[in-house]
C-alpha cells in the first residue's frame, strides 16, 4: 500500500493533512475503485465507514491470497477524510465556510432550492459555494486531483462518496446533481443495480439519480464527471446514510449537533460500521470484473431503457 499526501489545511492553530492510500494494481489499464468519506466534517460516520472498509482490506493482506490475487488486476484509491479541518471544528464547511459539495464550477441551469442548493450570500451561511470566479478550495482540488490521476480514463471506474443526512432510508445517488437530465451512463448505472439486486436482494439502499430529490450548484462529482474522458465509463456514487432513523430511534440526538448526522449509541454505530462494509465490497468485486457485466450493443440499448422507465418514468 502506499500514501500520498495531497495538500495540507489549516483550521485557527491547527494544521491537518489530507492522506490518500493507494492499493493494487498500478497499470493504466486496470479497473479502479476509489471510497470517499469525510467531505462534510460533521458527517463523521461517513469518514469511519471508509476507515472501517480501509482497516477491513489492510488487515486482510496478511492472509487472505485471493485479496491478493485480486488486486494484482485491480486499483482501489482511499481518501477517507478530505475535510479534517471541519472534521476538528464540527462544521459541515472547511475552515474556510466552504461547502465542499458545492464548491464545484458547475451551475445548474434549472432552479435549485433556495440556500441548500448553495449559494453565494456569506460563508456565515450554510451550504456557501465560494466567492464567484475564486479557485476551489484545496481540499476540492486535491480530491478533483486523484480522481483525476487514479480513476478517470479507465476501461471502468467506481467512486463511491459515503456521507449521511438525507431521509429515512440509505440511498444510493448518481449523477447529475445539477440537471434532472440523464447521465450519459445509465446502461452501466443500471447495469450495476440489477447485479446488486441480483447478488443482495435483500439490501437496503434505494438507488436513484439525486436529481429525483434535489438540484444543487458546485457538486464536485457531477463536476469531475464532466471531465471524465469520452471512451471509458466513470460511475460516482454516493452513499447517503439515513441519519433521520437514528434520530427517529432515538429523539435526544436532536440535541447535539453530531446526533444529527451520525449515530451516537454504540451498539448503532458498530452495527452501520459493519452493514456497510458488503456494499463497499460488492463495488469492489464489481469493479474487478467488469468484463463479466457490462453491456455493449443491445444490451447496452436495453438496459438504458430499463433506466428511463425506472428512474424517469418514461422510455428511452
Amino acid at each position: 500500500m502506499q500514501t500520498r499526501l495531497l495538500c495540507e489545511v489549516e483550521a485557527g492553530a491547527r494544521r491537518f493533512p489530507v492522506w490518500a492510500f493507494l492499493l493494487g494494481s498500478a497499470r493504466a489499464d486496470a479497473p479502479a475503485v476509489g471510497f470517499f468519506g469525510g467531505v462534510h466534517g460533521l458527517e463523521r460516520i461517513g469518514a469511519q465507514v471508509a476507515i472501517a472498509y480501509l482497516r477491513s482490506l489492510v488487515m486482510r493482506l496478511a492472509w487472505d491470497e485471493t485479496l491478493h490475487r485480486q488486486l494484482e488486476t485491480l486499483r482501489i484509491v482511499f481518501m477517507p477524510l478530505v475535510n479534517p479541518g471541519g472534521t476538528w471544528l464540527g462544521t459541515r464547511a472547511n475552515p474556510n465556510g466552504v461547502d465542499l459539495m458545492r464548491n464545484a464550477p458547475v451551475d445548474s441551469p434549472e432552479p435549485v432550492p433556495y440556500l441548500i442548493g448553495g449559494q453565494r450570500i456569506s460563508a456565515r451561511l450554510p451550504w456557501y459555494r465560494g466567492a464567484a470566479g475564486e479557485p476551489m478550495e484545496r481540499e476540492s482540488a486535491a480530491l478533483c486531483a486523484l480522481v483525476q490521476a487514479e480513476l478517470l480514463g479507465r476501461p471502468l471506474a467506481v467512486a463511491v462518496d459515503c456521507h449521511s443526512g438525507f431521509g429515512l432510508t440509505d440511498r444510493i445517488w448518481f449523477p447529475h446533481a445539477h440537471t434532472a437530465q440523464p447521465f450519459g451512463n445509465l446502461a452501466e448505472m443500471h447495469a450495476l443495480c440489477e447485479i446488486l439486486d441480483r447478488t443482495l436482494p435483500h439490501h437496503r439502499y434505494r438507488l436513484e439519480p439525486q436529481s429525483r430529490q434535489y438540484l444543487a450548484h458546485g457538486d464536485l462529482w457531477d463536476h469531475v464527471y464532466l471531465g471524465a474522458t469520452r471512451g471509458s465509463v466513470f460511475l460516482p456514487l454516493t452513499l447517503e446514510m439515513g441519519s433521520w432513523l437514528w434520530v427517529k430511534k432515538n429523539p435526544r440526538q436532536l440535541f447535539s449537533r453530531h446526533g444529527i448526522f451520525n449515530p451516537v449509541i454504540e451498539h448503532r454505530h458498530q452495527r452501520v460500521l459493519r452493514q456497510h462494509i458488503a456494499w463497499l465490497d460488492f463495488v469492489t468485486r464489481a469493479a474487478g470484473s467488469h468484463a463479466r457485466w457490462l453491456p455493449t450493443g443491445a444490451q447496452r440499448a436495453w438496459h438504458e431503457q430499463q433506466a428511463m422507465v425506472r428512474w424517469y418514468g418514461r422510455k428511452g
